[in-house]
């Protein structure tokens, strides 16, 4: 028989909670402790799935200082599960460092299939999917510019996400580098009520988001150069 995982990653879903796997539950339901981003979001989620686990904080800000302690309970036979508010755990997300740190120290890992929001918005964009590059969240300040141009000859199609507060802003961005005819799409509250998906050059969604302000979740789609 193979060896019992020592850290589960579990997708959570990204809007509508029926995307959750009856793996994902399954394995929820049977861990020690669930490792959450937030638990107080994820605290709601295993209480409409009636999981009563103990939840403990895994974030950005204390994933560093954490490793090791939660290494060494592993060792001592401790099995987790690491979740995120949304999505699949390390995209974009906290869970890397720990993985990392696991398989070198010789750890069982085990990531479960789920949802992740950039591969809906990428499908439902209609550009060419055969190739493509995902570039998760650009730069807030320090090394936007440079990130941006550093994808001027890329070919094939970037996938980003990014806070509605900033899309306008970085169109702009895209159309002074690639130009205002490259083609685009815009996805919202993937698996929502209002899930939204708007196709464009840059040109015509600038126009439409100066008059359109936005809410939600963001994954923005970018056709590479032809």
């Amino acid at each position: 028989m193979p060896e019992t995982p020592h850290l589960y990653l579990v997708p959570t879903p990204i809007g509508n909670l029926e995307d959750i796997t009856l793996r994902a539950l399954n394995v929820l339901k049977s861990v020690d402790v669930i490792l959450a981003e937030d638990t107080r979001t994820s605290g709601k989620l295993l209480k409409h799935f009636d999981i009563k686990k103990p939840l403990e904080s895994y974030h950005m800000y204390n994933e560093h200082k954490s490793v090791e302690r939660l290494i060494a309970r592993m060792k001592e036979g401790t099995v987790m599960a690491l979740i995120s508010d949304a999505g699949t755990p390390a995209i974009s997300d906290p869970g890397f460092l720990l993985v990392r740190e696991m398989i070198e120290r010789g750890f069982t890992v085990n990531c479960l299939p789920g949802a992740t929001a950039f591969v809906p918005a990428l499908v439902n964009s209609g550009l060419p999917i055969d190739r493509f590059v995902f570039e998760g969240f650009l730069p807030i300040k320090k090394g936007r510019k440079t990130r941006i141009e550093a994808l001027l000859n890329e070919s094939r199609t970037m996938v980003f996400y990014e806070s509605p507060h900033r899309l306008l802003k970085t169109l702009l961005q895209f159309s002074e580098v690639f130009g205002p005819d490259r083609t685009a799409c815009v996805s919202r509250e993937l698996t929502k009520i209002y899930e939204e998906n708007v196709r464009g050059t840059l040109a015509e969604l600038i126009d439409y988001y100066e008059s359109h302000p936005i809410k939600g979740e963001i994954v923005l789609t970018l056709s590479g150069k032809k």
